[in-house]
């Protein structure tokens, strides 16, 4: 629902701005009151994206003030004001960054946009609080193809990481990914070597490095030697991450010990601390980077038994953590005519073996 604006019935001085690019607004949503936008599509795309959750908790935020008979109360007003944009900031950084998993650039922008000024409004606009707004913003341009819109917004968080007292290895660590990405996008591959190995001594520090999250960097770094053909270190690489997930999945878990347990586990209910095993953002990565990986494998003129059988583990552990049983079985048992390869399987795998029909 939406209202159309007449511009004469405005207060003289007064311009209302478009929600998400900032031009002359037309139009006021209907629901709030207090959001404008420049046309239709820019309002349903807002809509779409957080606008719909978020619709009457701007109400508070965006009318003017009631009069304050005190200092204790304009005090407590001001802070409540500033908690509902902290909230507010989190929820809108919370479905952008959903929206990213789910391979929805488009409707991520919005969402991140909102987290950004919220965050902006609380922080100040050279805060480091700002940076991961800035990097779901550069991913989502990149994700459409809109390189000089996501090195723009990589620019600015790369500005801000520079000029704070202070940054989190994590941060840093997903800052140094993303410019890696982007130069490997544009070409620049000794550019994007050197972000992508930033991001892994930045990951390393922040997680250690044993945790999965140093394999993205590891992951995007073996993607550009094999686009350059230098598949030895490639396949090194691969190596690492198959090796460093199958690893750490495999610690996660209770260790099956029969048939009848794995049974047992595909019937019974599901199982909390299993689902919870690692966020969303990392499981989507995961299966992203250990499937590539299996293709690689698969399509090595050189077959190596032991390295597939260790990806093919690893996708194992991941769909059991997750409980998607059915995948979790029969990833365990690839129609792999090569007897050595199903052996190193055998050895390395905890499913008990089924017969394969």
């Amino acid at each position: 629902v939406n209202v159309r604006l007449v511009p004469l019935a405005l207060p003289r001085g007064q311009k209302l701005h478009c929600e998400l690019c900032l031009g002359p607004a037309t139009l006021r949503c209907g629901g709030c009151g207090v959001t404008y936008y420049c046309d239709v599509e820019h309002q349903n795309a807002d809509w779409v994206s957080v606008h719909e959750k978020i619709c009457q908790l701007l109400i508070p935020l965006r009318t003017a003030l009631p009069f304050y008979n005190s200092e204790k109360e304009r005090k407590h007003g001001q802070e409540q004001k500033i908690c509902r944009e902290k909230f507010l900031a989190e929820v809108t950084r919370t479905a952008a960054q959903n929206f990213l998993f789910e391979g929805k650039h488009e409707d991520a922008i919005p969402a991140a946009l909102h987290s950004l000024k919220f965050s902006i409004s609380v922080y100040g606009s050279n805060s480091v609080e700002l940076v991961p707004a800035y990097l779901i913003l550069a991913e989502a341009s990149l994700g459409l193809g809109h390189l000089a819109q996501g090195e723009e917004y990589l620019s600015q968080a790369h500005w801000i990481v520079l000029k704070s007292s202070y940054c989190s290895s994590a941060v840093q660590s997903n800052l140094h990914r993303n410019l890696g990405l982007l130069h490997a996008a544009k070409g620049n591959f000794e550019d994007a070597l050197y972000h992508l190995a930033n991001d892994v001594y930045f990951a390393s520090c922040a997680y250690g490095t044993n945790d999965v999250a140093v394999s993205g960097g590891h992951f995007h770094m073996a993607n550009i030697f094999v686009h350059q053909n230098v598949l030895d270190v490639a396949n090194s690489l691969y190596s690492e991450v198959s090796g460093t997930t199958s690893t750490n999945y495999n610690s996660q878990h209770p260790r099956i010990r029969s048939p009848m347990h794995l049974q047992d586990l595909r019937l019974g209910p599901l199982h909390p601390h299993l689902v919870s095993f690692a966020d969303e953002k990392q499981r989507a990565e995961a299966t992203q980077m250990l499937n590539a990986i299996l293709d690689f494998r698969e399509r090595s003129p050189r077959p190596q038994p032991a390295k597939l059988a260790k990806v093919l583990h690893a996708l194992a552990m991941l769909h059991y953590l997750t409980q998607d049983m059915s995948k979790a079985s029969w990833q365990g048992w690839p129609l792999c005519p090569d007897q050595q390869a199903l052996g190193h399987f055998q050895d390395i795998v905890l499913f008990p073996a089924v017969p394969r029909g």
